[in-house]
């Protein structure tokens, strides 16, 4: 009877003192090391020059004001009215004028508020069709003469986005509470290192693989912590996370070598190119393959890591190899569910490319070895790779914490394995 008290604790399970040491040891050190990275990296003052395409007529950046439809028709166009502000209605067109679309819009900020401008859009492939009550955004700039002028920029969408993010935000906290309150701080904090270190280190001209991966590290240490709490479990998962992430940089620079990506099949990275020269597209393309991993990572290796802990606590005379198998079995239909999502989610990104391409007539092999799709096709692979191997690693980091050495016998010495449930009632569902 003097066995009788080990096994009917509801307590917390006991932890390797060795594994728990090392792996603190080592998210500490690597935490010092993102520390003088995020020092080293850290974009200087300087002012970076206005690329021309996002230039206004003067040569400063592009300024806005509200706007409203007032009216709109399609009928003789060419007034001098034409993006200049003026009361009442606008100055009538030419006789021989041109038939478009035109706008009588109300200027509702800025210096001009009050006011009324016009805008003439011509028929044709992407243009805007506006209509009376639609809240557009105007560009305001001014003009050789020194006269401001405004131009159709945007619809508006400020309210309308903000009212879906409230409804993401209600929801979040009312299904999670207080965790998904603290996941979203987690997203304001990877927002707030994406904006305010890793954009600004990029067009300093700094490395884009060190900004990606120190960048990644902060937003990972915030972002699991934050949502799921300071635990040897959330150890085990960020850990297993920050492996997984420099595994999926190795991969993405060897994927992105042996295929000699350009990446300049894209409007933006040849924009970049163009008007930032200071900035590598190839470290550019790189260090989208290492954040955009970042989050399917997460998922994965929380799961793992919490999977392992809660199978060690539902038997505690289970032993390491028995707990690593159940959860394993766990992680494989999760690397099963999660690949798929992957490639899917690149492939949406890609339909509209895709599609151009089925009309075009070219062969199934140019258009897949093409650089434009290449590079989602690489980034699922290579994101792919990292979310296969993250699982046996943050298992077995996991496993290692919630099942101390030699903490699982049984009673008789052999391992008590943890099985699967069998269906059907046991000797019976057997004849």
């Amino acid at each position: 009877m003097s066995h009788g008290h080990g096994h009917g604790h509801t307590g917390p399970i006991p932890v390797g003192p060795v594994a728990a040491r090392v792996v603190v040891g080592l998210l500490t050190a690597i935490g010092v090391v993102v520390v003088i990275g995020l020092i080293a990296l850290w974009p200087s003052r300087h002012s970076i020059e206005i690329p021309l395409p996002f230039q206004t007529s003067g040569g400063g950046a592009v300024v806005t004001e509200a706007g409203t439809v007032a009216s709109s028709d399609f009928g003789p166009c060419g007034s001098p009215s034409v993006g200049r502000s003026f009361t009442g209605d606008p100055v009538p067109p030419p006789n021989n004028s041109y038939e478009c679309q035109r706008s009588v819009v109300d200027i509702e900020s800025g210096p001009n508020e009050g006011t009324r401008t016009l805008l003439e859009i011509g028929p044709g492939p992407g243009q805007p069709d506006l209509a009376a009550g639609d809240h557009i955004r105007l560009v305001r700039q001014t003009d050789a003469s020194g006269a401001t002028v405004y131009s159709f920029e945007d619809y508006a969408r400020g309210w309308s986005l903000l009212a879906i993010v409230l409804v993401f935000v209600i929801v979040i906290v009312v299904v999670a509470r207080w965790r998904g309150l603290r996941a979203l701080l987690g997203l304001l904090v990877a927002f707030a290192v994406l904006v305010g270190f890793m954009l600004p280190a990029l067009l300093d001209g700094q490395p884009a693989v060190p900004v990606a991966l120190v960048g990644g590290a902060l937003i990972l240490y915030a972002v699991l912590y934050l949502a799921h709490g300071v635990s040897l479990r959330t150890s085990s998962a960020l850990l297993g996370t920050l492996a997984s992430m420099l595994l999926a940089a190795v991969l993405s620079w060897a994927a992105i070598e042996l295929t000699n990506l350009t990446g300049l099949s894209e409007e933006q990275n040849t924009n970049v190119q163009t008007y930032i020269g200071n900035v590598s597209i190839t470290g550019l393309l790189l260090a989208g393959f290492i954040i955009g991993s970042l989050g399917v990572l997460n998922d994965v290796t929380i799961t793992q890591a919490s999977s392992a802990f809660e199978l060690a606590q539902l038997d505690p005379g289970a032993s390491r190899r028995s707990v690593f198998s159940a959860a394993m079995r766990v992680g494989r239909d999760h690397i099963a569910s999660t690949v798929y999502t992957l490639v899917l989610a690149y492939a949406g990104g890609a339909l509209p490319l895709l599609l151009l391409f089925s009309v075009a007539g070219r062969s199934i092999t140019d258009v897949l070895t093409g650089d434009a799709v290449a590079i989602e096709i690489l980034r699922s692979a290579v994101g792919g790779i990292a979310l296969a191997l993250s699982v046996p690693l943050t298992t077995a980091i996991a496993v290692a914490l919630a099942r101390p050495p030699r903490a699982g016998a049984s009673p008789g010495g052999a391992p008590s394995p943890i099985r699967p449930p069998r269906s059907g009632g046991g000797r019976h569902a057997r004849r």
